[in-house]
């Protein structure tokens, strides 16, 4: 491949205010994320709902680091050469990230715990894989929030390698670009375009303040539409 097909494109350089985006889009839920951009006519931006956190507690909300993969039959002399661009792509995530993986495969693990020590350490705040991982218990245990399409034990090298990175792709409809904001949490995972991160934030955190009256209201007695008539919301 070419290096021009490599795309090791840099992230784009954020701002303070920009980087405080992944922390304020981690305190709202991805219903309410949906909710607006409906409202903004964005009405497709969430991920196949076969893709789910390893466990229910898990949240992950970043910056989109994308990359896609597929299936490669390698010769044994060729396996280095295959780990080690895999290793490549892992060592250009950038911290305040989240990895978006287009696997396009179905029959090797994707990801697995180094892989998730290695971004723990170094500030990734997670990983979404349209495939699979392994070590699911060991990733689970020192909680790196990682959402998967299926498990497996089989590993990756002599049957799967790492396409590109950096390069907008597209996983269930939903097309991701790096710089995207990716929020994933059990309900599911939501992809918000970089170019109206900010006024979709802005939107939720009305609208988290409008439901938490809401439910407010219902639990002091209020009738549900009592409470969408006087809050304009439910």
């Amino acid at each position: 491949m070419s290096p021009s097909r490599r795309s090791s494109r840099p992230a784009p350089r954020r701002s303070r205010a920009a980087d405080a985006l992944p922390r304020r889009f981690a305190k709202i839920y991805t219903a309410a994320i949906t909710d607006v951009l409906d409202e903004l006519g964005l009405t497709r931006q969430t991920l196949p709902s076969g893709i789910q956190p390893l466990t229910p507690d898990m949240r992950v909300a970043g910056y989109a680091f994308t990359a896609r993969g597929r299936p490669h039959r390698g010769r044994p002399r060729e396996r280095d050469q295959t780990l080690r661009r895999f290793l490549a792509m892992l060592g250009a995530v950038p911290s305040d990230s989240v990895l978006v993986l287009a696997a396009n495969d179905n029959v090797a693990a994707h990801f697995g715990e180094l892989s998730a020590e290695w971004f723990r350490v170094h500030r990734v705040r997670g990983a979404v894989i349209d495939g699979a991982t392994r070590d699911a218990a060991a990733i689970a245990r020192i909680r790196f929030p990682t959402f998967v399409r299926y498990r497996s034990p089989q590993d990756s090298v002599p049957r799967w390698r790492v396409s590109d990175w950096g390069q907008p792709l597209t996983i269930g409809g939903v097309r991701i670009s790096l710089g995207d904001v990716i929020v994933g949490d059990l309900d599911g995972i939501v992809c918000v375009p970089r170019r109206a991160a900010h006024e979709v934030l802005q939107r939720c955190e009305k609208l988290v303040g409008t439901e938490n009256a809401v439910r407010t209201a219902v639990k002091r007695g209020m009738t549900p539409l009592q409470a969408y008539e006087k809050h304009g919301a439910f």
